[in-house]
């Protein structure tokens, strides 16, 4: 099984990452006032759509509300240990939708359903009341892809919501949603996953499952992952399913491409201290073991970045001990201390450059090496 499915949170509880969305979205359920549109917005992994569907179990939740007194409004029967509001996961509304049997949650594509008849059939099933569940849940994916017709359409459903239907629209791109469509929703801008809580998520997984991954490679892998949990759990997945023994730095290397920090420290020392021979060797060895030189060249900027921290402002150095481990921390802080500014910034032009050049470059390595040969110059 995939691990990211697998290890799907089933409850607020069980979400890394995004505190201040998951505390606001159970005040709403504590006071009843959970809205009719949301709009959920952030980086690609980073769980806006788990969060929806956490939403429609909690809205849902035999175990969660009831209907009040005053009309629509949820009030709460049951709270867990866990610091608010939540879904009990054991009753048959929430394992309708755990399973994804539930037809009152509708999840919709709209990278593949984008158009003006798309959503005027979304509009005409909304009017028609649930046929399980308290609440009738849509969730549109993707959804700066519609076109303008569709959002135009859209629109008026949220002006006129139906009673009892919560719409919940996801994008990458809330920058391309029209502002008619921003005003009528409440928007939660979700954050990038730190290194740290993709570590400490892989780590409970690895445990799980009986994967042996060093922390060395748990902490390459989270950094890899550029905050996005579901493509770390993705590629553990496929490391597991590679290697049955240990997996360390060099797996990660060999299956996934990923070159471990010390030999991109070796690089970067290089150029430093112009070493052009070994520079070129190990950008050419690199490449004809099929690594990916423009992730390669991406990683080295990274580690320059954080070498130009480290000058400007040596406390930050505890932030990189956490997601890198202390030997290499340690190392870039050497190496920051040993060099000018100067000189770091002239590298940081120069690999740039070379990851812009290999854009359109029919030889991968030759940016690289170019950049090398100036700065040695």
């Amino acid at each position: 099984m995939v691990l990211y499915r697998k290890y799907r949170p089933q409850r607020f509880a069980e979400v890394v990452g995004q505190e201040p969305v998951v505390q606001t979205l159970r005040g709403a359920l504590k006071l009843g006032s959970v809205a009719h549109g949301y709009l959920f917005t952030g980086p690609r992994g980073s769980g806006k759509t788990t969060l929806a569907r956490l939403l429609a179990k909690a809205v849902n939740c035999a175990n969660l509300s009831s209907q009040s007194s005053g009309g629509d409004k949820l009030s709460i029967r049951r709270s867990f240990s866990e610091g608010g509001y939540d879904a009990c996961g054991i009753c048959d509304s929430c394992k309708e939708i755990e399973d994804g049997r539930s037809v009152d949650l509708i999840e919709i594509d709209a990278a593949s359903n984008r158009g003006i008849d798309e959503i005027r059939e979304l509009r005409e099933s909304a009017r028609f009341a649930s046929m399980n569940q308290r609440h009738k849940v849509y969730i549109i994916d993707e959804l700066h892809m519609l076109t303008k017709e569709a959002f135009n359409a859209l629109l008026k459903t949220l002006e006129e919501p139906p009673a009892k239907v919560i719409f919940v629209l996801a994008t990458t791109e809330a920058h391309k949603v029209p502002a008619t469509i921003l005003s009528r929703v409440q928007r939660f801008d979700f954050k990038k996953i730190t290194a740290q809580q993709i570590v400490g998520k892989l780590a409970m997984i690895a445990e799980s499952e009986g994967i042996k991954i060093t922390p060395e490679a748990l902490r390459l892998l989270a950094m890899q992952s550029e905050g996005s949990l579901r493509d770390a759990e993705s590629a553990l997945t496929k490391l597991a399913a590679y290697h049955t023994g240990n997996i360390d730095e060099t797996v990660l290397s060999e299956v996934l491409g990923i070159v471990p920090l010390g030999v991109t420290a070796e690089f970067v020392g290089y150029l430093l201290n112009k070493q052009t021979s070994e520079a070129t060797a190990l950008v050419n060895r690199l490449h004809e073991s099929g690594v990916d030189l423009d992730n390669f060249t991406k990683g080295s900027l990274e580690y320059v970045r954080r070498m130009l921290v480290a000058k400007a402002n040596p406390v930050i150095l505890a932030s990189f001990t956490e997601e890198m481990g202390d030997g290499q921390a340690q190392q870039i802080a050497t190496l920051a201390g040993q060099v000018d500014s100067q000189l770091v910034l002239r590298l940081t032009t120069a690999l740039l450059r070379a990851q812009q050049e290999m854009k359109t470059s029919p030889i991968p390595q030759l940016p690289l090496e170019m950049a090398i040969i100036e700065l040695a110059q």
